[in-house]
Formats: C-alpha cells, structure tokens, sequence
C-alpha cells in the first residue's frame, strides 16, 4: 500500500500529475454529497490500474488536500 498527498482542484481540463508522492487531480465534480470525492477515487484507480475499492481516502474528505492509500 503506498500514501499519496493529493492536491485537488475543480477544473474541467482532466489533469493528473504525479511527481513522487504527491498528486494534482483537477475533477469536474461539484463537492456536494460526495461527488468529487466519488470522482477523485475513480480517477485514481483508472490511473494506477487498480479497482475503486483498492484506492481509500484517508483524511481531508471535506478538504481540497487529501491523504489517499492506494493498494499496488
């Protein structure tokens, strides 16, 4: 399992950046009722080529900086 800083932001352009064991996502989602939290798991585990169920977020699931666990 390994921890990533996710940084998010709401923006309609689609990028994910990763340098090291941090991460930029931009998602459309609005956050309301879980939406964009919703959207970053999928988002992550399309990335690393995992399902949905093995990327958790850890902490700041009301805030734009996150701690995510990703099962590899």
């Amino acid at each position: 399992m390994k921890k990533y800083r996710v940084t998010v932001r709401f923006s309609a352009d689609g990028r994910l950046e990763v340098a090291g064991d941090e991460i930029t996502v931009s998602i459309k989602s609005q956050p309301e009722r879980g939406r964009a939290n919703r959207e970053l798991v999928r988002r992550l585990a399309e990335h690393f080529g995992v399902s949905e169920q093995d990327v958790r977020i850890l902490s700041g699931l009301a805030s734009r900086k996150k701690i995510v666990e990703v099962a590899a």
